[in-house]
């Protein structure tokens, strides 16, 4: 079987694939991206992994033959087609996988995909679970078609988010499921007991990628979706204010009721400032100063002193 993916989420697959002693013909990844305060090229945790377990690695800028990198298109399905596989695993790749790519395969292109589809198809489907206040979500295993996530599904199965569940803790828990996923659906191909269903015709969303401009804090928002914005942007890329002119990330918070104009803080309640927004109340629990590290914020009131009435940015 191929395989294409590059975060730690598709990692988690690629490993469970080898340990359930599939072989792996060709990982696709996406190339090295710089990274860190030095920006020096880091290879993806896929890329990574296929070198430790001595997988050959394909990384590619774009599958489409009449796009801007047709050499690297023309290499893939070089690649592709000498490796022969029966079917390709497709996780959190970063490339959108054309036609021919999906026609390749005997068995076709299989998707890991980090909600219950319909709901959130698209990028991001962790951080808008999390950010919407979603009671559950999940993983599917699609077939994958020339659609944006449309395909039939495979298998599917159900997790609860928690109250305070962030991104990464959720991201975490549905990494080792789809793992666990990946592997039953590969075994039910090989045996020929793949059942597709069509998903429901009503219910989807689109989880579009996160983008840094969203992490700013508008105080005007209601209280509740503040909160949860602070969990689905846990660990990246995390959301802020300002205090005096300086940026301030905030990463834990509870709902209050206390009145005020938005953006001010109201209260002092017994773990940190309470700052009214345009429905309800923030509690800060936990924060952040540039530089600094995540601390409870009645530590970080010991640096960064605020005072009731002060407005924060």
């Amino acid at each position: 079987m191929g395989f294409a993916g590059t975060p730690a989420f598709a990692a988690a697959a690629l490993a469970a694939i080898g340990d359930a002693g599939f072989e792996v013909p060709l990982v696709l990844t996406q190339p090295d991206r710089p990274a860190g305060r030095g920006l020096k090229l880091q290879p993806s945790p896929v890329k990574m992994l296929a070198l430790a377990r001595g997988w050959p690695v394909a990384q590619l800028r774009s599958l489409r033959l009449d796009g801007r990198f047709p050499d690297d298109a023309a290499a893939a399905r070089e690649a592709i087609a000498a490796a022969a596989p029966d079917v390709m695993v497709v996780a959190a790749y970063g490339l959108i996988l054309p036609a021919w790519v999906l026609a390749l395969p005997r068995l076709g292109c299989i998707n890991i995909h980090a909600s219950l589809l319909p709901r959130w198809r698209g990028a991001a489907p962790i951080h808008r679970a999390v950010e919407a206040g979603d009671a559950e979500t999940g993983i599917t295993i699609m077939q994958m078609d020339e659609g944006l996530d449309t395909g039939p599904m495979l298998l599917v199965e159900r997790v609860g988010i928690a109250p305070d569940e962030t991104t990464a803790t959720l991201h975490d828990r549905l990494a080792g499921l789809g793992a666990r996923l990946v592997v039953q659906a590969l075994h039910d191909a090989a045996a020929g007991r793949q059942a597709p269903r069509a998903q429901p015709a009503e219910g989807a969303c689109y989880a579009h990628k996160v983008d840094k401009a969203e992490a700013a804090i508008d105080w005007r928002q209601p209280a509740a979706l503040i909160e949860r914005r602070a969990r689905a942007f846990d660990p990246s890329p995390g959301l802020h204010f300002s205090l005096d002119g300086a940026p301030v990330k905030l990463w834990r918070a509870a709902v209050v009721d206390a009145p005020g104009a938005p953006g001010t803080v109201v209260a002092m309640g017994p773990s940190g400032p309470v700052v009214a927004c345009g429905e309800g109340a923030l509690e800060l629990h936990e924060l952040q100063a540039g530089g600094g590290r995540r601390v409870a914020a009645v530590d970080f009131l010991r640096g960064h002193p605020v005072a009731v009435g002060a407005r924060l940015g």
